[in-house]
């Protein structure tokens, strides 16, 4: 019996090894991918974000204007965060073009995903039409590719709350 358990504890432990391994691995992967990426790439990644940021600013604005929060607070709220999306989306959009290395402007990034994360989550809570919840698809993939460009969680993600 004591046997047993020893076979059981040793077999779990590899278990767990080659777990823990493989997960390194497709984070160094992942690196290193990212060091890959010129500067160029990376740029039309940003110029996509800040494309879809601008479109779905003013869909969202309409959207906002025929839904049953047209003139409350929360309209508001939700009109000034978009903007500040879009705020955010151009900064890092200068940013990007006033710094040598890409890898520079992962806090520009994780501020237009944190801010992405509130809208996402309120996008998600209600209907706003086809029209916008396909914007805000688009924007959402585009900023989840710079989520993993620079290696942050993605929209959504509960470090965003």
């Amino acid at each position: 019996m004591k046997k047993y358990f020893v076979n059981m504890f040793v077999g779990l432990a590899a278990v767990l090894m080659v777990l823990t391994l493989a997960g390194e691995g497709n984070a160094q992967r992942r690196e290193s991918r990212n060091r890959l990426m010129s500067k160029a790439q990376v740029k039309q990644v940003v110029n996509r974000v800040e494309d879809r940021v601008d479109n779905f600013v003013r869909n969202f604005d309409r959207s906002l204007d025929n839904s049953r929060l047209n003139g409350s607070n929360r309209e508001d709220w939700l009109n000034n965060r978009a903007k500040d999306l879009e705020r955010a989306t151009d900064e890092l959009s200068r940013e990007f073009q006033r710094r040598d290395a890409w890898i520079e402007n992962k806090d520009e990034v994780r501020k237009c995903l944190n801010i992405a994360s509130d809208i996402d989550r309120n996008i998600r809570n209600r209907r706003y039409g086809s029209r916008t919840e396909s914007n805000w698809s688009r924007v959402r993939y585009e900023l989840n590719t710079l989520a993993d460009i620079y290696n942050l969680p993605k929209v959504g993600s509960n470090s965003y709350r």
